[in-house]
């Protein structure tokens, strides 16, 4: 027996172990298994071996910057801080002007995207959104727009009365390159009723990123965790997730996302360990065989995380993240923006090749800057 197999067979995985090794599809009954077993150094290594396999020791960076154009959202989810309300932050909406002047703010960097995601704010025209998407296209025509969650992406339709597809193409025409993966939570109905009911429910949310895969738009899916889910509710998502993409081929990455709780309905709750960040990571890199990418979110689980979820299954760490508004540990505390030598630095400590990628994971090479 191969000194791997053994251990993995006193801990009770052999089983997943030579399944994974064959390149074969686990179950929902594997997924909670791996969940479950107390040996996560083994579900890593598993992990790392479908990771390796997959990228090599590449670890894939962006150089991107996010603008949350409002929030004002009428969807009132328990778990979210960033939404005005009474008592929270108080509620604000950029106008195309004020995007373009965040946008000259950094001419400086060489941006390759812009991530653009906001409240679902009722008073926004349709027009509005075409607006937005054209100053971006004039002031950053070598950056790809990702833009508008499924949930945005519902809502703007509505906005303009208009079909899905439609509003969906109108968009492209005014330069929507790619869309996120915020938004879905997590696929199921319980959770759905109790935290975030007036938002898309999960099967309503499937049919977007359909509609939008079927457009041609790739997107990313995301899992929001460490509040009320169970380890069968993260599975089945995971499952959910995987059966779409066995049909569209549309999802590019993966993204756990961990819940904060300060300044929600639900604070007071603990935040989520490393020990479960590192997890998670695993059981996506296992579970979601058809994911081309899994991505360690640094913003969410701090940069020594992160560089730790490169052994456990991530082969992404995302990138610069210039003006992040949507979680904050602490209200002054945490820092959201990274230099690209200190997110080059982090890749390389955690033995790691940095590979600076395109929204689609294309290399991108900047020769000249490495020269100067």
């Amino acid at each position: 027996m191969h000194p791997d197999r053994r251990r993995f067979a006193e801990a009770g995985l052999a089983d997943i172990y030579d399944r994974v090794i064959a390149g074969e599809r686990l179950s929902e009954e594997d997924g909670i298994r791996l969940f479950e077993t107390p040996c996560l150094g083994l579900v890593g290594r598993l992990a790392n071996h479908v990771r390796e396999a997959r990228h090599g020791n590449a670890a894939y960076y962006i150089r991107n910057q996010h603008i949350n154009y409002t929030n004002i959202c009428s969807k009132r989810c328990r778990f979210c801080s960033f939404y005005a309300k009474k008592g929270g932050p108080e509620p604000y909406t950029l106008s195309p002007g004020d995007v373009r002047r965040k946008l000259e703010s950094y001419r400086h960097v060489p941006i390759t995207e812009v991530h653009i995601v906001g409240g679902v704010n009722p008073r926004l025209p349709f027009s509005y959104y075409e607006e937005l998407l054209s100053v971006v296209r004039q002031v950053r025509p070598e950056a790809t727009i990702k833009a508008f969650t499924m949930i945005e992406l519902e809502a703007i339709a509505e906005a303009g009365g208009l079909p899905l597809e439609d509003a969906i193409r109108r968009l492209m025409d005014c330069g929507l390159g790619m869309v996120p993966g915020g938004g879905v939570e997590v696929l199921s109905d319980r959770l759905h009723e109790e935290l975030f009911g007036r938002k898309l429910d999960g099967e309503s949310w499937l049919r977007v990123a359909r509609t939008a895969h079927a457009l041609g738009l790739k997107s990313n899916a995301t899992l929001l965790y460490g509040h009320l889910e169970t380890n069968e509710e993260r599975v089945r998502h995971f499952v959910r997730l995987r059966e779409l993409q066995d049909e569209t081929g549309g999802f590019l990455a993966f993204i756990p996302l961990a819940f904060h709780s300060e300044r929600t309905e639900l604070e007071g709750l603990p935040q989520t360990t490393g020990m479960l960040d590192l997890r998670m990571i695993a059981v996506a890199r296992l579970m979601l065989d058809n994911f081309p990418h899994i991505k360690s979110f640094w913003v969410m689980v701090g940069p020594q995380v992160a560089q730790t979820a490169l052994w456990y299954g991530a082969d992404d760490i995302d990138g610069t993240i210039l003006e992040y508004e949507i979680t904050r540990e602490e209200i002054h505390a945490t820092r959201q923006e990274l230099t690209c030598e200190e997110l080059l630095g982090m890749i390389r400590e955690a033995g790691r090749e940095p590979v600076e990628r395109d929204s689609f994971y294309r290399p991108v090479s900047r020769l000249a800057e490495a020269l100067a």
